[in-house]
């Protein structure tokens, strides 16, 4: 019942912001105020039911609860690991339409602004509960549309229409692929619905070349290394907002498709690639590690971290045991908040000062105090120090390396060394040094507003650092049933 309220309210809170200005006859400047505090209350609002699921989540059973079944969208429910993406999208469509509140963005296109960001919030829950796979690429699809208008209107540069034919042309070629693959699952199975795919075997060649057209479609997403370069470009022109749910959001969702679509359905491939998948997992690693370290625009360097970090997700996704799920789930998890609050925080200076460009910032723990402390356990958190969201999850995956291939380990592990090198570097140019008062004169601290926002990520950060149980008994039960799955399916095939 939650769960269907939850569509419900997002349905007509959506038709409630496109067809407000139309009914309001008040001046324009109160109408946008109005639009604004309605949209922080009314995301508040879904955040406030996706956390009553929580309270009310059985986390002692693996199977789909809050069950909806309706003849156009087919089954409709949520385990243990959907539960969490939708919590994680909820909070940060609530934080970004926040952080536009008193900005540009809310006077200038207020309506727009909103109307998109719930449309991408809706089209998001819908991949996270959806129990069809033909649904699920369509709403997988479909978030690229709010996205790349996002991107288009209230990008910062002029590069912003290039950057957003570069997100939507990679993605969306990728997916085709995986479009291939449905159309020839629906084919053998007269089904695409997941509970029945997932008990469906296959041919050793047909699961190979399923597994082929699937992976390459969510290794765009990730991204994985060669498919990575839309990802800095569309940050770097993405406003905050974007680039926040691009790194937070839309990059889990390759993510959620292994482990919905890959994993479960071809489990002897996920098992018979994984030395390819790791070569280009530490490549992508150490690719994008490096590339990190040259970076001078802060938001590129956030984005390459991201890559690296997805990256060890992916190993703890295919090295295909329990701790490895569970690890690569909460690492997600942990990325999505950490990467989210440094672009809220590289936001922040760039709405003050107008650049991203590292040359010009330095000595800001004199003039920004707070800005710094919260940089600060961020950064740390970024590179995985203990006590930190990122840290359990690296952990997990890591233990689960090491009956797999110690050297496979030993080579990802380097993305830890890598990531303590560029971002303490990035954090040392930013606060420390002189400051650089020939470009920038006027230095402010953080508002109020801003406050609220970086608090509620640094206490996420610590407190799922400090008791990841909040998290691992619930994702516990779904990920060793996948585990179980792929294992049964494999004894089966040699039997």
């Amino acid at each position: 019942m939650l769960l269907f309220i939850l569509l419900i309210l997002l349905l007509i809170g959506l038709t409630y912001f496109i067809l407000l200005p139309l009914t309001q006859k008040s001046n324009e400047l109160s109408l946008k105020i109005s639009l604004t505090n309605q949209a922080i209350a009314f995301s508040g609002l879904t955040l406030f039911i996706c956390s009553c699921l929580w309270i009310v989540f059985d986390k002692s059973t693996p199977e789909f609860q809050f069950i909806i079944n309706t003849n156009y969208l087919s089954v409709m429910g949520i385990d243990g690991i959907s539960l969490f993406f939708i919590l994680l999208t909820s909070l940060l469509i609530f934080l970004c339409i926040l952080d536009s509140w008193n900005h540009k963005i809310a006077i200038f296109k207020n309506q727009e602004f909103v109307v998109y960001f719930l449309l991408l919030e809706l089209f998001l829950i819908f991949s996270f509960i959806t129990l069809d796979l033909l649904v699920f690429y369509v709403f997988f699809e479909s978030v690229l549309i709010p996205m790349f208008l996002i991107i288009g209107i209230w990008g910062s540069r002029e590069r912003k229409i290039q950057a957003d034919f570069y997100f939507f042309i990679y993605t969306f070629l990728g997916s085709i692929l995986m479009f291939f693959s449905i159309l020839i699952l629906l084919y053998e199975t007269y089904s695409t619905n997941f509970l029945i795919l997932h008990n469906t075997f296959f041919s050793i060649e047909k699961e190979f070349l399923l597994w082929v057209f699937s992976f390459i479609g969510f290794s765009v997403k990730v991204p994985m290394f060669p498919f990575h370069l839309w990802l800095p470009e569309a940050h770097v022109e993405a406003p905050t907002g974007g680039s926040v749910l691009l790194a937070g959001i839309l990059l889990k969702l390759g993510g959620y498709g292994y482990l919905r679509i890959v994993l479960p359905l071809f489990p002897y491939a996920s098992y018979y690639f994984f030395p390819l998948i790791s070569i280009f997992c530490i490549l992508s690693i150490v690719y994008a590690s490096l590339t990190t370290i040259r970076q001078i625009d802060l938001k590129r360097i956030i984005a390459y971290s991201s890559v690296a970090h997805m990256n060890v997700v992916l190993l703890g996704l295919f090295v295909c045991n329990s701790n490895g799920l569970q690890g690569a789930i909460f690492l997600m998890l942990a990325h999505g908040i950490v990467s989210s609050a440094l672009f809220f925080v590289i936001g922040n200076l760039y709405k003050r000062h107008g650049t991203r460009l590292l040359n010009y910032y330095g000595g800001l723990g004199f003039r920004m105090p707070l800005f710094s402390c919260y940089l600060l356990v961020f950064c740390l958190a970024n590179a995985g120090t203990p006590l930190t969201f990122n840290f359990i999850g690296e952990l997990m995956i890591f233990i689960s390396l090491i009956d797999k291939n110690f050297f496979i380990l030993l080579l990802s592990a380097t993305s830890v060394v890598l990531s303590i090198i560029y971002t303490m570097w990035f954090f040392n140019r930013i606060v420390f040094g002189g400051l650089k008062v020939n470009y920038i004169k006027t230095w402010s601290d953080i508002d109020k507003k801003e406050n609220f926002i970086f608090f509620i990520l640094l206490f996420l950060t610590l407190l799922f650092g400090i008791f990841p149980n909040l998290i691992l008994e619930y994702t516990h039960t779904s990920s060793n049933y996948l585990y179980e799955l792929m294992q049964f399916k494999l004894i089966s095939m040699h039997n």
